[in-house]
């Protein structure tokens, strides 16, 4: 191959890598809170002009990976991610293992229940079973979660080494509202604990009216490779019945490890 050809085909490879990226920007501007997006909105948050945009959800469109909304048409998500998603979730071991475990927590609890696994810098839900109670907090599958005060966040970030937990704070990855070096210090005590105790909390501290609790589940090599969390209503849980959640999932945890062959790494 010469060296113009050599040349022409980097340009091209280099140039279709371009169209990915720009593609999958698209599809992670929609999110649970703002399901419904113009062009106009997509194009300014992915930096690109709005008529590349129109031929990215005109592809999507046809593949049925985006829909329009018939009323005011603007862009959602389509059912075609479920196809191209399907086999990767019926093949993610953790979720086939929980679902029966979840299935049980729900109905011994009473609120929604759900499996969560991380992404590197996310907590992402994989598997859900909803509380059958009127009020309830579910949110959507895929949905994504990277505030540190979250309780299936925190599971995470307790079994990551400290250095990397101090780097994805300090770097924004990980959202701490106001983070100095006391409230990162802070933080990090409030890891361990959250081990020694078995399951992590978040009291309404990402949002006022939720309460969440969340704990670790183990492979075989004592690693974690999920959790479950229980995310309930705040003004149904007192103080005593937030301990009992937190044991309850604990629990269920553990019976998820144990399905999976898995065991709690000793420390």
């Amino acid at each position: 191959m010469s060296a113009t050809e050599s040349e022409t085909t980097a340009n091209g490879d280099s140039k279709g890598a371009s169209v990915i990226v720009n593609a999958i920007a698209v599809l992670r501007t929609f999110t649970a809170d703002e399901p419904l997006l113009g062009v106009t909105e997509i194009a300014n948050r992915v930096g690109l002009h709005k008529s590349t945009v129109s031929r990215i959800l005109a592809t999507f469109e046809q593949e049925h990976l985006v829909e329009r909304d018939e009323e005011t048409r603007r862009f959602r998500l389509g059912l075609g991610l479920i196809a191209v998603a399907g086999p990767l979730l019926a093949e993610l071991e953790e979720r086939r293992v929980a679902y029966p475990v979840l299935r049980e927590l729900t109905e011994q609890t009473g609120e929604t229940s759900a499996l969560m696994v991380w992404s590197g810098d996310e907590s992402m839900c994989v598997e859900q079973i909803a509380s059958h109670q009127q009020i309830k907090h579910t949110a959507p599958l895929g949905v994504r979660y990277s505030d540190a005060l979250s309780s299936s966040v925190q599971v995470f970030l307790a079994n990551e080494p400290e250095a990397r937990v101090r780097t994805l704070l300090r770097s924004g990855a990980i959202s701490y509202p106001g983070l100095d070096d006391v409230s990162l210090d802070a933080y990090m005590v409030r890891l361990r604990d959250g081990i020694s105790r078995g399951w992590a909390l978040n009291y309404g501290e990402t949002s006022i009216d939720e309460v969440g609790v969340a704990a670790p589940v183990y492979d075989h090599r004592g690693d974690v490779v999920a959790a479950v969390l229980i995310p309930a209503p705040r003004f149904r849980v007192s103080t005593d019945r937030l301990h009992a959640l937190g044991e309850s999932c604990a629990a269920a945890a553990q019976k998820v490890t144990a399905r999976l062959g898995g065991r709690a790494r000793s420390r």
